[in-house]
């Protein structure tokens, strides 16, 4: 194929993928609702993967501190073969039918948390393993796949099912099934996030201000919600370091 029709290709393959989604919106209302409730109760999410799967779960987790102001340590990624497989593939560490639960004592998982596991083909040993000891000590489980009925699935409490189809590349299951656990991993923490009241209207309120950008869209959300002028919005949120918490003070101030 010329480079066009390999581009037009893959994306005519990728348009399938919201549908196998919306597909699973049912099962995935299902498992939120779960980690609302546990996540109210003092509890945390852990995400475990390996490759592809474990660094999407990487990116969700570390994605909600600076876009909902939550603790680093409420939501939890986990790779198989540690940190260092972030960028480097570990040989045969997603194999293992031990490390998985291991991986997760080392942050003292406990019945207060929700785990899930996420594996596009949902036969991923150190995932399956470490969801099955979860489920001997009353934790709540959940997965991501990209097939019916997999071991992964029969494992998890909560299992949500994207069925995508073949790759375009055979077998690489970073095109569409990690496309389909990417917008999964956005419904469930984003969902989440608001249902515990992290977002007001649809403005991330509780957001880091850690560059400028977020700075000058943190400036400008006071402005609007309170109708001051761009300094005294500026000066508001350096006095008091979020959105939530400016309106809030200046609004109590004015009673």
């Amino acid at each position: 194929m010329r480079v066009s029709e390999l581009l037009k290709n893959i994306n005519q393959e990728d348009k399938s993928v919201p549908h196998a989604v919306e597909k699973a919106i049912p099962q995935i209302e299902a498992l939120v609702q779960q980690i609302v409730e546990k996540l109210k109760n003092g509890g945390r999410l852990f995400y475990m993967g390996a490759g592809t799967s474990g660094r999407l779960g990487i990116v969700d987790a570390s994605e909600c501190p600076p876009t909902f102001g939550v603790p680093h340590d409420l939501v939890i990624g986990l790779i198989a073969g540690g940190d260092s497989a972030i960028r480097k593939a570990v040989e045969f560490a997603e194999d293992s039918t031990t490390q998985g639960w291991v991986d997760l004592q080392e942050y003292k998982v406990s019945s207060k948390d929700v785990v899930i596991g996420i594996a596009a083909s949902g036969t991923t040993p150190y995932v399956i393993s470490a969801l099955e000891k979860c489920n001997e000590n009353n934790i709540i489980t959940g997965c991501i796949t990209c097939n019916h009925n997999s071991p992964l699935s029969q494992a998890s409490k909560y299992p949500i099912e994207v069925v995508v189809g073949p790759e375009f590349v055979t077998g690489s299951s970073r095109m569409k099934a990690g496309t389909a656990q990417k917008l999964v991993l956005n419904m469930i923490t984003t969902s989440t996030m608001i249902q515990l009241g992290h977002v007001k209207g649809n403005k991330m309120v509780d957001m880091q201000l850690s560059n400028n950008k977020l700075v000058d869209r943190g400036t400008k959300m006071i402005m609007k919600e309170i109708n001051v002028s761009e300094a005294e919005a500026l000066h508001l949120l350096n006095q008091h370091k979020s959105v939530r918490n400016a309106v809030k003070n200046y609004k109590d101030g004015r009673k």
